[in-house]
């Protein structure tokens, strides 16, 4: 069976929600849920306010807003382990706001905040309202049956800031790990690892890879594998691991997708968007469970726009069905038993299709109104001339000078003509001095903020420096600002650039990961690291127990995923024979524009204008 990320987390918060009991439809039990910021955002795209009541809440409430004393109900605390929650449970308790307090926290508390909060309870006299305390390791957002995030914000800046200490760095390496364990815990599985050598990538594998091995050995082991029967070493997925420099130029692109469309252009976060002329309170939402987003979110966008015309045209061909069967006998005015048996199928049939032809229209109707909004942005902006051009340079490595000036003195707006100056950066091979600077005059003439594009420059001269030295001595003297600001893998912003897509334009990340789960040798990825939690450390890969070929992988980017990565990579598992499912994750979900902006306060802090 398949690992499915989405129906496992969902899993763990129903039993959360039913007192970290098995849900008992019979059994009403009406509780408040309290939660943090962080939780709840893990909660939103799982479930609606509908959803919750299903579970008996009728209370979800913010730990941070004030709240009135409910006293003969349960809460159901849902919180990250911090000082300040701690402190609010304690207040909370101490004035017994509710009739019992379940405690659940995204991690594992650690012992010090277990400690105050025994001690707090204590003294206030509540310790007896406390019904218990779980560690739920659900500290991650699933957003798709097979997508997550981490929902850590400007990973991709904190790594790459040249002023970033190593303490802030090992800290931020230390939460991503974290939210992998959880991410693994929750589908009980321990995979085998691998990733390019050296950078965040690494770092991340080998933090992860000893917190599995130290996990294992403890005797309440999270991962339902359990020993490892023979058959189950057999089964185990491959997790690859990157950092953003892989491949930087998807996290900045245009896409002409459905999903990474709605993601760039209408700003979906946390599987709900707003759409123009939508009042404040109401959204829009899209998930897994809308059947026309998950069989047509991969297609381009006119073939979406076709395909809501076919449903539209099919519904109401349908509807015409349901009223002639019931529009009466035939046309006699006498009729026999059989005929009223007759009509009185038909109307039952009608009635009983009635909901899912209902359903049917709601779902048409919200994809109606998103094709309208996103259409108006194409038109507006000019974005198919956007990913048309930066695919071809892309592709070629090169564009004719007056139809890259003509897309930026085009329409679109200031950030689009930004991300296509830094693609075309990207994808230079060499770089023409004065094309570049023709290129920052139109930036300026367009008053778009240079910094990010600045940022590139100076990335990319400073790579095509360090290549130069990379068979030499002089490698070791690049100044250390240099090496922290962009780590072993940014080499991946230029060097190799041409070969980013190949001629069926799947995207490196893909590649990599295709060559990865067949386990054959390959020169791309025979260096990367591999980590077996399960195997002896002896710092041997060849110690690996499973070597491929995998039939499930997860897939994690370091600083920042996006919609564009994620349909490639699915695209991947339903044409490749082996693969079956691939999951795929990130610190977080990044638009091209928050991208861009982290590369600007780079630039910034480099002192570049």
């Amino acid at each position: 069976m398949a690992l499915d990320l989405r129906h496992k987390q969902m899993e763990c918060v129903i039993r959360m929600l039913n007192l970290n009991q098995p849900s008992n439809p019979n059994e009403e039990c009406y509780k408040a849920l309290i939660y943090d910021d962080f939780c709840e955002k893990i909660i939103a795209p799982l479930m609606q306010v509908k959803d919750l009541r299903k579970q008996g809440v009728t209370l979800p409430l913010s730990i941070n807003k004030k709240r009135e004393a409910v006293r003969d109900a349960a809460a159901v605390y849902f919180l990250q382990p911090t000082e300040s929650n701690i402190q609010r449970i304690i207040a909370d308790a101490s004035r017994s706001l509710y009739h019992s307090y379940h405690l659940n926290f995204s991690y594992r508390i650690p012992r010090p905040l277990l400690e105050t909060l025994a001690s707090g309870t204590l003294n206030s006299g509540s310790t007896e309202r406390l019904a218990m305390v779980h560690d739920q390791y659900l500290e991650f957002v699933t957003l798709e049956d097979n997508m997550f995030s981490l929902a850590l914000e400007s990973i991709y800046l904190q790594l790459n800031d040249p002023s970033a200490g190593d303490r802030e760095v090992e800290d931020i390496i230390e939460k991503v790990a974290n939210g992998l364990f959880c991410v693994l815990a929750t589908l009980g599985v321990v995979p085998v690892i691998r990733c390019p050598r050296g950078g965040p990538a690494e770092m991340v594998a080998s933090s992860l890879d000893q917190k599995l091995r130290d996990h294992l050995l403890s005797k309440n082991n999270l991962f339902t594998e359990g020993g490892g029967g023979f058959m189950s070493l057999f089964q185990r997925p491959l997790l690859c691991i990157f950092d953003r420099n892989f491949e930087l130029s998807v996290g900045i692109q245009h896409d002409f997708r459905y999903r990474p469309l709605v993601h760039d252009v209408l700003g979906l976060k946390l599987n709900s968007l707003k759409l123009p002329g939508q009042k404040d309170d109401k959204k829009t939402f899209v998930d897994s469970s809308d059947p026309f987003w998950s069989a047509n979110g991969s297609l381009e966008f006119p073939e979406v726009a076709v395909e809501i015309e076919t449903q539209l045209n099919k519904y109401k061909k349908d509807v015409e069905e349901v009223n002639r069967r019931t529009g009466g006998g035939n046309g006699s005015a006498e009729f026999d038993g059989t005929d009223l048996i007759g009509n009185t199928k038909h109307l039952m049939n009608a009635v009983n299709s009635l909901p899912e032809l209902t359903e049917r229209k709601k779902v048409i109707d919200k994809h109606t109104n998103i094709a309208t909004a996103l259409l108006g942005e194409i038109k507006e902006r000019s974005l198919d001339v956007y990913t048309k051009k930066e695919n071809e340079m892309m592709v070629r490595g090169s564009i004719d000078r007056s139809e890259l000036l003509s897309v930026l003195k085009g329409k679109g707006t200031q950030m689009d003509k930004l991300r296509f100056a830094i693609m075309y950066l990207i994808s230079l091979e060499t770089i023409n001095q004065a094309e570049v600077e023709a290129v920052e005059a139109a930036l300026r003439e367009a008053e778009a903020d240079t910094r990010a594009f600045q940022y590139v420059k100076k990335i990319k001269s400073l790579n095509v420096s360090l290549a130069a030295s990379a068979d030499s001595a002089s490698r070791s003297n690049i100044v250390d600002w240099a090496e922290k600001l962009y780590g072993q893998s940014i080499s991946a912003v230029t060097a190799g650039v041409k070969n980013l897509l190949s001629s069926d334009q799947q995207l490196a990340v893909a590649r990599t990961v295709e060559a990865l789960t067949e386990g054959k040798p390959n020169l791309e990825t025979d260096s990367y690291l591999m980590l077996d939690p399960r195997a002896s450390k002896s710092g041997s890969s060849g110690n690996c127990y499973v070597k491929g070929p995998f039939k499930e992988a997860i897939v994690f980017m370091i600083g920042g995923g996006n919609y564009i990565e994620y349909s490639s990579l699915q695209d991947l598992s339903q044409r490749q024979e082996m693969v079956k499912n691939i999951i795929y994750g990130a610190t977080e979900i990044l638009t091209g524009t928050e991208l861009v902006e982290q590369l600007a306060v780079l630039g910034q802090k480099m002192g570049l204008k």
